[in-house]
């Protein structure tokens, strides 16, 4: 576990985007179980691709997309462990990975970006792929 005061700033920047954090495995099954709608959860962590690429891409496709997913999640790999698992067991058939981004509609997973889709790739390259899924499911 990373001490919380590492962790906070990189909390508070999907925060500070409009995400409520899943700290618990009772609210990522009452956000992910909701049988309409379309849901985003965003696994975070405390690597260099989540800062450089993940938190970015994610913000700038929230910020340039006509379509938005209704409800903005996440939850934090490395602290919030019974959260991130619970989230990681409805993301079947990807094994877990972090960071990542799950785009579920009606209760279904209609769209995920694994960390190897990430890592090397540059936020706008995130942005443009959350777009496309935004625009195709929301």
């Amino acid at each position: 576990m990373y001490p919380e005061q590492i962790v906070a700033p990189m909390r508070q920047e999907l925060v500070n985007a409009g995400f409520e954090e899943l700290r618990t495995a009772d609210a990522v099954d009452a956000a992910l179980n909701a049988p309409e709608g379309t849901v985003l959860v965003v696994v975070n962590s405390v690597c260099g691709c989540a800062a450089g690429s993940a938190r970015p891409g994610v913000r700038m496709a929230l910020e340039h997309s006509a379509k938005k997913p209704s409800r903005l999640t996440t939850v934090f790999a490395g602290n919030d462990a019974e959260a991130t698992s619970r989230a990681r067991s409805y993301f079947a058939p990807y094994p877990p990975s972090s960071p990542a981004m799950a785009l579920f509609k009606d209760g279904k997973l209609v769209h995920f970006i694994e960390r190897h889709h990430i890592e090397g790739r540059s936020a706008q390259m995130i942005a443009e792929n959350l777009k496309m899924a935004f625009e195709q499911f929301c």
